[in-house]
């Protein structure tokens, strides 16, 4: 008989299947297995580092560079026209409207007559006047009579002095009475001249808020039309306390700089609704007596010619004034210049095409351009497109921006 083969039972094996060891060949293999991953792993390991580490390529951006030059300096502010002279045309006596004499929004001239009101009651009160007239002076001269003829018996004591003061003091009663009968005859005039309503000053009519057969004085009704002298026209604007005192500052010195515009001249434009530049050029005319609490702007007016009378009041439009001209100015697009926290920023690029972002001062802006009072220097080159995609120190792949910012500028600024 075979005897079994003996393996001494381990601890806490009891009841499992005894150990057996591997074969030679089973531990080689295991061995390569495992040596070929470890190769595996290292060789996937590189490779991820080479790919985390490798550089993104330059970004493609386009550049400007900074253009230096003397620049006019506008302000421009909001306006609406009115009439140098607007006369409200009311009736001053009571009575019905008759006539019309004039064409709605035409020109008049001073004296023309514009309404006329039936006359036939003023006539009877001042034939009525006239009459009560013609009795107060046939009194005065009973009594200048009765003066003459009692005097010299007053003298000679045929009368009593009594007599005498009577007729004295009945003459100057009848003096009154003329003066005040000449006074109603006078206003019985005025009131019959007051049925033909004219024009009182030289200017375009409006609509006529009154009609014929319409009952119309003091207390009837309104307005009946108005009349505005439009030649020159005048232009209302608000401007803010810090402009009012920095012209009025210029005024006070005299503007002894040559540079700088006087607000005295003909030096203000008028932009009308449409974008078109009115061709007459016009002056400052005065401010307003006081500065508005409120809103912190004072008023002030503009005189502009309107000759064929084109400007009617009420129209909205832009005043521009020069206010000075910047010599040097520095000026960059302003779509190269980023806000930040309240920073403004531009990446500037040096000749090895890399990037710093440099803090700059804007100042005034002039159609798509912005003046820069600090940080840039004339002729540096500036990220104008693609300055979300770079960052301080970074090298960039630069391209010249091609633009038409900078020739319209240029014909912006010739505008003088």
């Amino acid at each position: 008989m075979k005897q079994k083969a003996y393996f001494p039972e381990q601890p806490g094996t009891r009841g499992q299947s005894p150990c057996r060891p591997f074969p030679p060949w089973r531990r080689f293999a295991m061995t390569v297995a495992v040596a070929c991953a470890a190769l595996l792993f290292g060789a996937c390991k590189d490779g991820l580092q080479e790919k985390k580490t490798a550089p993104p390529p330059a970004p493609e951006v386009e550049l400007v560079s900074v253009v230096q030059k003397d620049v006019p300096i506008y302000s421009e502010w909001v306006s609406t026209t009115d009439g140098l002279v607007n006369a409200t045309i009311r009736a001053q006596v009571s009575g019905y409207l008759m006539k019309q004499n004039f064409k709605e929004g035409s020109s008049v001239r001073k004296g023309d007559p514009l309404f006329e009101i039936d006359p036939r009651y003023f006539k009877a009160a001042l034939d009525q006047a006239r009459g009560q007239l013609a009795q107060a002076q046939a009194k005065l001269g009973k009594t200048e009579l009765d003066v003459k003829r009692f005097t010299p018996l007053a003298r000679e004591s045929a009368i009593s002095q009594q007599e005498l003061d009577d007729a004295i003091q009945s003459n100057l009663a009848a003096q009154a009475a003329v003066q005040s009968a000449l006074a109603t005859v006078e206003e019985a005039k005025l009131n019959l001249e007051f049925t033909r309503i004219i024009a009182p000053i030289d200017g375009i009519i409006g609509a006529a808020t009154a009609q014929i057969g319409d009952l119309v004085g003091p207390g009837q009704s309104g307005e009946l039309t108005t009349i505005s002298t439009v030649d020159p026209i005048k232009a209302y604007a608000a401007i803010s306390e810090q402009e009012y005192m920095e012209v009025a500052k210029q005024k006070a010195e005299g503007n002894g700089n040559s540079q700088q515009p006087d607000a005295a001249k003909e030096n203000l434009e008028l932009i009308l609704a449409d974008g078109s530049v009115y061709p007459h050029k016009g002056t400052f005319s005065y401010a307003d007596r006081q500065v508005d609490v409120k809103t912190g702007t004072i008023r002030v007016a503009a005189l502009f010619p309107n000759p064929g009378n084109i400007l009617r009041p009420g129209q909205f439009a832009r005043i521009r004034a020069l206010r000075q001209v910047k010599q040097g100015a520095l000026l960059v697009p302003q779509r190269a210049v980023t806000e930040m926290q309240g920073k403004f920023l531009v990446a500037v690029v040096d000749a090895g095409n890399k990037v710093a972002i440099r803090p700059v001062k804007p100042a005034e802006r002039i159609d798509n351009l912005w003046v820069i009072d600090e940080g840039l220097n004339p002729g540096e080159r500036i990220v104008m497109e693609g300055v979300q995609k770079v960052r301080d120190g970074q090298e960039v792949r630069p391209k010249q921006a091609e633009t038409e910012s900078q020739p319209a500028a240029a014909a912006t600024l010739k505008k003088e």
